[in-house]
């Protein structure tokens, strides 16, 4: 019996009380942060952190960097945005300053919402920052990121952004 991360979501939102702690969000790229943005802007006080260190090749790595910052200013989110280099460790570090964190990821049909939920929070248990259940591509969060990337021109990528999805789906890269 899975358990339904949109619920387990909205459980720990009813929890805050208004309130507005720090949420260190991962995001993948702009089309995918677009809905999650929507949603968690009302709840958290947000620090946008762009980490992909598989996006192959760099072009391909920068291109969707500077369209999640392009996004998050004519969107009028006025949160950071972070860019770490290719160290995990700077990933584990940066996480300890946060009272929660997240990842978009679970907004794309192609990811696997319960994967990314249990390795998400065991790393919570791991580094002892608590990972906020999600599953963004439901209450129709993935339609609502196509409809706002299209509101916005956003670039969406036709691979996930590794070199073997390029391959994989006969797509030539630089």
């Amino acid at each position: 019996n899975r358990l339904n991360y949109q619920l387990e979501m909205e459980k720990v939102l009813r929890t805050l009380d208004g309130t507005r702690p720090k949420l260190l969000l991962h995001a993948c790229c702009a089309p995918c942060s677009s809905a999650t943005l929507e949603r968690l802007s009302a709840h958290f006080d947000l620090t946008i952190l762009y980490y992909n260190p598989n996006i192959y090749p760099p072009e391909e790595y920068h291109r969707r960097e500077a369209e999640l910052e392009r996004f998050v200013e004519q969107a009028g989110y006025h949160y950071p945005v972070v860019e770490l280099p290719y160290d995990p460790q700077e990933f584990y570090t940066a996480v300890k300053g946060f009272d929660w964190y997240c990842t978009t990821l679970s907004i794309s049909p192609m990811k696997d919402p319960v994967r990314l939920n249990e390795l998400g929070t065991e790393l919570g248990r791991q580094y002892g920052v608590p990972f906020l259940p999600s599953e963004f591509r439901k209450k129709d969060g993935y339609k609502r990121s196509l409809q706002l990337s299209a509101e916005y021109g956003l670039y969406r990528q036709d691979y996930c952004g590794c070199e073997f999805s390029a391959k994989a789906r006969g797509i030539e890269k630089y």
